[in-house]
This record gives structure tokens, C-alpha cells and sequence, in this order.
């Protein structure tokens, strides 16, 4: 079973027990919520659909979106992704990683605390597969290259 592994420096942080997942974050100008939705395809990332609410500076709605529900949505021409390069800053808010109907921030999973870094986030193989964890627990994982 596929999982989504979180990797500081290179080395194992959290791994997230899921197929799809998403990344949400606040604009740090226009204070306005932005989420996107990623699948695992083998070995690699997949962008399905990302969402804002509103527009503004560099903000602006991809092509061929749609407004629902208060958010415009579309569907990113993007390649597959070996990996999702996130930059944490104490200088703006931090990123929510969500799962199965639960978000945590993206410090929290890492154990990094307010200090900057960068977390690449990827696409690994779960080795243990009756082992189900929680928000920041590590199970028995291979990095997907």
C-alpha cells in the first residue's frame, strides 16, 4: 500500500497512511485559503484539483475554473510529481496537510516547531500494512525515488 512520507533534510519525519491527500495554506498577502488535492500514482504525485476562495495577487483562478460553493475550483495541466518541495516560515501561516477528514499542521508532522526548513513531501510504499497511524506517527516505510 502506497503513502505519502514526509522527509526534512532527507530524513523520515511522518508518514500518512493515505492514497489522496491535500495541502491547504493562507495566502501570506491576501489572507485568502488556497487547497490542493494530490493522489499517489506508483511513484509519483498527482495534482488533481486545486481550489481557491477568491482572487487576488497571485491568487488568480487556473483555466477553465468553476466557482462552487464559495471556492473556484479546476484541474491544474500539471505532469506527475517525483515530489511536493514545502517551505515553512515563521514568517507566515502554516501549511495544513488533511486526510481522511482530519488536518494537521504540516510543523506538527515534522516535529519541526516554528523554525524554517524545507519538507519534500513524496510518495513511498507502507512496509508494515496492518499498522494504522495517527497524525505524525512514522510506520515502517521506503521513500519512493
Amino acid at each position: 500500500m502506497n503513502a505519502v512520507c514526509l522527509l526534512v533534510a532527507g530524513a523520515l519525519r511522518a508518514s500518512i497512511p493515505a492514497q489522496e491527500f491535500n495541502v491547504a495554506w493562507t495566502h501570506s498577502v491576501e489572507k485568502t485559503r488556497w487547497d490542493e488535492h494530490y493522489r499517489i500514482d506508483g511513484a509519483r504525485l498527482v495534482l488533481d484539483h486545486a481550489r481557491v476562495r477568491g482572487s487576488g495577487a497571485g491568487m488568480e483562478p487556473g483555466p477553465g475554473a468553476r466557482l462552487q460553493d464559495g471556492w473556484w475550483t479546476w484541474r491544474p495541466a500539471l505532469p506527475p510529481l517525483a515530489q511536493l518541495r514545502l517551505t515553512l516560515s515563521p514568517y507566515t501561516h502554516d501549511y495544513d496537510i488533511c486526510w481522511a477528514s482530519h488536518c494537521t499542521p504540516l510543523h506538527t508532522l515534522v516535529g519541526t516547531g516554528d523554525a524554517a526548513g524545507v519538507v519534500d513531501v513524496r510518495a513511498c510504499q507502507r512496509r508494515l500494512s496492518q499498522r494504522q497511524a495517527g497524525p505524525g506517527a512514522a510506520v515502517g516505510v521506503s521513500p519512493g525515488r
